[in-house]
């Protein structure tokens, strides 16, 4: 069940979650009760979380993780448009390689989506 939602908010399972709960259960269970509570809607939506991931994982280059955040953004109904402000304040914070990193998987995963 777990892996079901996390493939809905990310876009896919990770080959390590897959693993983990074979070798860990125990370690599996509390990330994904971490996981769950943290993107559950509360004072931001999941929406902005994800937004705000995007921006993260983009200001830290990390291009898996922004690529994997950028697949589940679509399945949350969030626009191009709201991604592309989100990278706007990764680059006045991170500069251009981060806002690169974010466009180029925007493109990859968005680029073709109707604005909302």
């Amino acid at each position: 069940m777990e892996e079901k939602h996390l493939e809905e908010k990310i876009g896919k399972v990770p080959e390590i979650f897959k693993e983990l709960k074979q070798t860990d259960p125990d370690l599996y269970a509390r990330v994904m009760g971490l996981d769950q509570m943290i993107w559950a809607d509360g004072a931001l939506s999941k929406q902005t979380k994800k937004i705000i991931a995007i921006a993260i994982a983009a200001a830290l280059r990390d291009g898996h993780a922004v690529r994997a955040q950028m697949a589940g953004a679509g399945s949350l109904g969030v626009s191009k448009e709201e991604i592309e402000e989100g990278l706007r304040v990764a680059f006045l914070l991170a500069g251009m390689p981060a806002y690169v990193h974010g466009k180029t998987a925007l493109e990859e995963y968005l680029g073709n989506r109707p604005r909302k």
